[in-house]
C-alpha cells in the first residue's frame, strides 16, 4: 500500500522539498547540542577545566565515530532487498563493536597517560576529567552508527519524518539529562556533557529502529537475483574510502588551529573562527542533509537526475545567497557584536573572513550532490581523494599565506577553506563524466 510518505517515480520540486526538510531539520537540531551543554558546563563547578576536558572530550568523540558516519549513506543505497539489508546490518554491527574496542583501548591507562599527557601536553587534572568523560561516552560511536544504518532504512523508504522525529527525542533526552545531572551536582561538568550525549544518542537510536520496523520489514519481503547483491568483501571494499573520508574531514580543523596560532594575528583569528565557522554551518548544514536525499530519489537509472539535480543546484544558490545577506550588510555586525558578543574590533576583524566563506555553502551543496552520484553508482575510492586532495589543498594554502601573504590566520584560513574545496569538487568531476558517459 502506498502511503503519503512515498514518492511516485516522476518528482516535482515541491515533493522533493517536502522530502529534504525533515533532514534539513534534523541537521538543524543536531548543531545545538554543542551550544547547549556548554551553556550548562559554563555554569559548574570548575568551569574552565571541564569545558576544556569537554571539548578535548568531545574531538575525540568525533575521531571515534568517523567510520561509522557514512553508513546513512551507504544503508539508503544499498538495502534493497532482504540479502543486502542482512548483509548490510551484520557489516554495521561488526564495524560498530570494532569502533568500541578500538575507544575502549585507547582507555587503557597507560596508553590514555602516554597520548593525552605525554603526547598533547595536557595537565593531570584535564587528563583525568577526559578519562572520565570517555568512559561515559563508550556507547556514544556504536550508538551514533546503528542510528544511521536505520536512518538509511528510512530515507530509502522515503520515511524521513521518522527521522527527525527521532532526532527530536535525541534532543530532549539529551537537555532532560543535563539539566537533571546540572540540577543534581554530584559529576563534573565533562562527565555531565558525555553521559548527556550518550543518553541523547543512545534514545535516538533505539526510537529510530522502533520507527524503522515497517520499512525493514518491506525491505526483508524483496527478494533479488545473487548477482545483484554484494558480498562482505565488496561492502568492505565499497565502505572502506567512505570510512576514511569523515575521518580526513575531521582531521582537518585541529590542523588549522594549529595554523591559526602561527599566522598573523593569531589571539584575534583564534577568537573569531569558531564563530564563524559555526554561523557558516548552518548553512552548510543544509547542504549536508541532501546528500542521502540525492542518494534515495535519483532513482533506477538515474531517472530523475535532473529535478534532483535542478534542486541541488536551487538549493545551492539560496544557502550562499543567504550567508551573503549576513556577510556584506549590517547584519553581520548584529551577528557578531550584538549575538555572539564579540568586541567591536574582533567584529570588524570577523567580517572579510566571513565574507570569503559565502560562496562555501553552495560548494558543500554540491560536493555532497557529486558525493550521491558516485555512491549511488557504487564509485566511491574518488570520494575518499577528492577529501584528501581538499585536505591537502587547505594546508598547502595556509602554508603559503603564512610564508608569503600579509595576511590574518582567519583570512587565510578562510580562503584556504574555499580553496581546497573547489579542488575536491573538480576532482570528483572526472569520475562523474565517466558515469554520464557510460550511462549514454
Amino acid at each position: 500500500m502506498k502511503t503519503s510518505e512515498h514518492l511516485p517515480e516522476r518528482l516535482s520540486y515541491g515533493k522533493i522539498l517536502r522530502f529534504w526538510l525533515p533532514l534539513a531539520a534534523t541537521w538543524l537540531m543536531m548543531a545545538v547540542e554543542g551550544p547547549f551543554l556548554a551553556a550548562v558546563i559554563a555554569r559548574m563547578a570548575a568551569e574552565k577545566l571541564n569545558l576544556a576536558a569537554y571539548g578535548v572530550t568531545y574531538a575525540i568523540g568525533l575521531v571515534a565515530e568517523s567510520p561509522v558516519i557514512m553508513l546513512m549513506s551507504v544503508s539508503t543505497a544499498l538495502c534493497r532487498d532482504r540479502r543486502s539489508y542482512q548483509r548490510l546490518r551484520n557489516f554495521s554491527f561488526w564495524l560498530c563493536l570494532a569502533v568500541t574496542f578500538l575507544l575502549a583501548l585507547f582507555l587503557v591507562p597507560p596508553l590514555f597517560t602516554a597520548c593525552i599527557e605525554n603526547l598533547l601536553g595536557l595537565p593531570p587534572a584535564i587528563s583525568e576529567l577526559i578519562h572520565r568523560a570517555l568512559l561515559c561516552l563508550l556507547l556514544w560511536a556504536p550508538a551514533i552508527g546503528f542510528r544511521r544504518f536505520y536512518q538509511g532504512v528510512l530515507i530509502a523508504a522515503h520515511k524521513t519524518r521518522r527521522v527527525a522525529a527521532a532526532t527530536v527525542l535525541r534532543v530532549v533526552a539529551m537537555s532532560a539529562s543535563a539539566l537533571l545531572l546540572y540540577r543534581l551536582g554530584q559529576l563534573p561538568g565533562a562527565q555531565v556533557g558525555a553521559i548527556s550525549l550518550s543518553c541523547g544518542v543512545c534514545a535516538e537510536a533505539l526510537f529510530t529502529r522502533f520507527l524503522a520496523r515497517q520499512a525493514i520489514q518491506d525491505v526483508l519481503q524483496k527478494k533479488l537475483t545473487r548477482a545483484e547483491s554484494m558480498s562482505y568483501r565488496q561492502i568492505g571494499a565499497y565502505y572502506l574510502p567512505l570510512a576514511l573520508t569523515p575521518f580526513i574531514g575531521l582531521s582537518v580543523q585541529p590542523l588549522v588551529t594549529f595554523f591559526l596560532g602561527k599566522c598573523r594575528a593569531p589571539l584575534e583569528s583564534l577568537a573569531v573562527m569558531p564563530v564563524i565557522y559555526g554561523l557558516t554551518f548552518i548553512f552548510r548544514a543544509l547542504g549536508l542533509s541532501y546528500q542521502e536525499i540525492a542518494i534515495a530519489l535519483i532513482g533506477e537509472n538515474r531517472a530523475n537526475y535532473p529535478a534532483v539535480r535542478n534542486f541541488a543546484f536551487a538549493l545551492g544558490i539560496i544557502t550562499s545567497a543567504c550567508l551573503s545577506l549576513i556577510a556584506f550588510t549590517p547584519l553581520a555586525e548584529f551577528w557578531f557584536r550584538d549575538l555572539s558578543g564579540l568586541s567591536q574590533s574582533l567584529t570588524d576583524f570577523a567580517v572579510l573572513p566571513l565574507q570569503l566563506m559565502a560562496v562555501f555553502p553552495a560548494l558543500t551543496v554540491l560536493i555532497c550532490f557529486q558525493r550521491a552520484l558516485l555512491i549511488n553508482a557504487r564509485v566511491t575510492r574518488p570520494v575518499s581523494f577528492a577529501t584528501g586532495v581538499e585536505a591537502a589543498g587547505i594546508f598547502s594554502l595556509l602554508t603559503l599565506a603564512m610564508l608569503y601573504f600579509p595576511v590574518s590566520g582567519a583570512v587565510a584560513a578562510s580562503a584556504a577553506y574555499v580553496g581546497g574545496r573547489l579542488l575536491a569538487v573538480g576532482i570528483l568531476q572526472r569520475p562523474l563524466a565517466e558515469l554520464q558517459l557510460k550511462a549514454h
